[in-house]
Parts: C-alpha cells; structure tokens; sequence
C-alpha cells in the first residue's frame, strides 16, 4: 500500500496550500477520492478575513452508532526559507527512507495514509459508520475545525453517533491522550512619531513598561509556582512567552507605537481565565487597547478509559502519550472518545527541511487499515 500513499501524497503535497492562499483545489480532491468509496462528501465553505475562499472536507460512509472518524488538516505553513536543495517545497521528493516536502509531516502523510487505507475497503459492508474531517486554517487558530462545529450536518450527526476520533497529527503512531491549550492575547500601546531630539514625540513606550512588568510578574508567578505546573508534560509549563515590538526602525525616533503579545500553553485541570482578566485589566487601568486573539482549551482523554485501553492493544502500546502542541481537538470537544495519532514526528513539522520516513508512512497505512476494520468491518 506504500505506492498508494506516496501517490496520494504527492498530489497533495504539490497543492501548495499555506493557509493564507485557498484550498479550494485540494478540498475538491479530496472530495473526488471519496466520492467513489461511497462517501457521502460535504464541502463546507467560508471566506477568512483576507476574503480568501477556504474549504473543510466532512464525509462519512455508513450509518448506526459508533464507528471510526479520522480528523486531519489541509493547510500547511509557510515557507520562509527552504533548506533541501534536492527539489522545492512543493515538489515531492523521494529518498530511499524518506519523502521531503512542505507538509508531508504535518500532516498530509498522515492524510495519505487514511486515504489509502479507506480505499482498501471499497464495496466492503460496514456495520458501523467510517467518516473523515479535514479541516482548513488548523495553523492559523483551528477555524476549519470551529466552523465545521457550528455548522456541518454530518458533524452534528457524528455527535449523536459518537465514533472514536482520531486526530492524525504526528505522534510517530504513539497514541495521545492529552496536549496543551494556546491563547494568545495582544497589547497596544499609542503615542506620537517625532524626532527624539524634540518634544514633539509621544513616547508609545512609557505606557507599556509597567504592563510588561505585570508581564514578568506572571511570568515568575507560572513558572515557579507548583499551582500552575502539570507533570505529565515537557516542559511542565504554561510557557508564558513575552514578545515586544515598537516598530521603529532607528533609535532616533519616538515610538508612535508599541505591542506586546503573549502566548502560553493552558493545560488540563487549571483554568486560565483569571490570567487573561489579569492582564485585561492591567491594559484598562494603564489605558492602552487589550485584544484576546485566541483562547483553545486543552485537551484531555482518561488514560486508563476503555477506549483509550482498546487502542493501545491494537497499537501494541503499553500506555498513552502527552503532547505539548495543540490541535483541532481544542473544538471538536463534542466528540467524546478522542485520541491523537499520526505518523511522522512533530521534530520534522514546520522545518525547513520537512520530511517523513517511508517506514512512518508504511506503519501509518497499516494502523489506519487495522483501526477501520476493527471499529467498522
């Protein structure tokens, strides 16, 4: 099956779909692959704030409770620089134990994989229902996976059917059952351009420094208190992650303008909410312009489940996984029996070199393969 998932991949790989460009030509793909295979296919589709047309694919094939849904993205990240002088981000390129390209890790390999294996099952009966999501704009705040929420028809009738879910990020097909949050808040600050020689300036600044002492405080506050640390993860941190910008291109010049943005990891069992009011209220009471721009939750499965001891019996895995990244699982909280797993390790994702082992590729295809025929042949 290998031939089949490197074909896939390669078609998908070469649609260069960086989340700010459409992926309109990859979701209609995507979409004829399944049509085929007796999906039933719907194409749920929204302008972003650029006006730039995105496509979500939801299909689903068979009926009753239960089932299996894989859960995968068709974006990818941009690509700043390119280190692999073989070929281009976007052209396919094999090696004897590897394929290299912008989003062959993460996570159009894990893409192929399902679709290979779906198609393994062509004309077969299923006794419980085999679905799929691919979500766009999973890099830029998961808005694929919060529209398909809110507004797919199979996904609200996948709530009533309750499948497992398996988000296939890269895990190197080790099954996850719980990974960190990402919010990420933004914080202006406003003045007057000027020559620093003169008073005609309104330093930006002034007003931002005892808000980045607030900062630092919550900063030492996160990372030294036991309260707000979870051992099972790496680092056992929030992360709370401080950026600064004035936008002045010389020292000569008086800020007219100044931002800090934060972003840090919640994890499961603590609620964030009284950071972020914290820091709201500190924008208030110095006058300056708070912005909350993402607040995903964490996600957590119970490792000593059912479901999650099902599916380490048939990965051969003696116990669940945590992860410190986040994913489209943070809005699909609807579905109760969640996991993720994926082939390919998150080292290779958004590298400027990003690859995935032929052998990750081949293991992947099988798992898929074993997963659908247990929960729906």
């Amino acid at each position: 099956m290998l031939d089949q998932v490197l074909g896939h991949l390669r078609r998908l790989v070469e649609s260069p779909t960086v989340s700010f460009e459409s992926n309109r030509e990859i979701s209609d793909e995507i979409a004829a692959i399944l049509e085929p295979l007796d999906f039933k296919v719907e194409l749920l589709c929204y302008d972003d704030l650029n006006g730039m047309e995105k496509v979500s694919v939801i299909a689903t094939r068979g009926s009753g409770p239960g089932g299996l849904l894989y859960c995968a993205h068709s974006d990818v990240v941009p690509v700043d620089s390119w280190s692999f002088e073989e070929s281009g981000p976007f052209d396919l390129y094999e090696t004897a134990d590897r394929v290299y390209g912008r989003g062959s890790c993460d996570m159009k390999g894990s893409l192929a994989c399902f679709l290979a294996a779906a198609e393994q099952y062509q004309g077969q009966e299923l006794r419980a229902p085999l679905s799929i999501l691919v979500a766009a704009d999973e890099e830029v705040g998961f808005l694929g996976a919060k529209d398909i929420a809110l507004r797919s028809r199979i996904f609200q009738d996948l709530i009533v059917q309750q499948p497992l879910t398996v988000i296939g990020e890269p895990t190197s097909l080790q099954v996850v059952h719980a990974h960190k949050g990402v919010a990420v808040f933004h914080v202006t600050s406003y003045g007057r351009a000027g020559h620093s020689s003169s008073a005609s300036g309104l330093n930006a600044n002034l007003k931002m420094i005892p808000f980045l002492q607030e900062m630092l405080a919550i900063h030492e506050e996160v990372m030294h208190d036991p309260a707000w640390q979870n051992t099972l993860f790496d680092p056992p941190t929030i992360s709370w992650n401080i950026g600064v910008n004035d936008f002045t291109m010389a020292s000569n010049i008086t800020p007219e303008r100044c931002m800090c943005t934060v972003c840090f990891r919640p994890m499961p069992g603590r609620t964030v909410e009284d950071l972020l009011d914290r820091a709201s209220r500190k924008a208030e009471e110095l006058g300056i312009e708070y912005e909350l721009i993402q607040n995903s939750v964490p996600f957590y499965s119970d490792p000593n489940s059912e479901m999650i001891q099902q599916l380490l019996k048939l990965a051969g895995q003696p116990e669940a996984s945590r992860v410190c990244y986040a994913s489209d699982a943070a809005e699909l909280g609807a579905m109760k029996n969640m996991v993720l797993c994926g082939p390919g390790s998150i080292e290779q994702a958004h590298t400027d070199d990003e690859w995935i082992s032929k052998d990750q590729l081949s293991r992947g295809v099988e798992f898929y393969h074993k997963l659908i025929g247990h929960y729906c042949v």
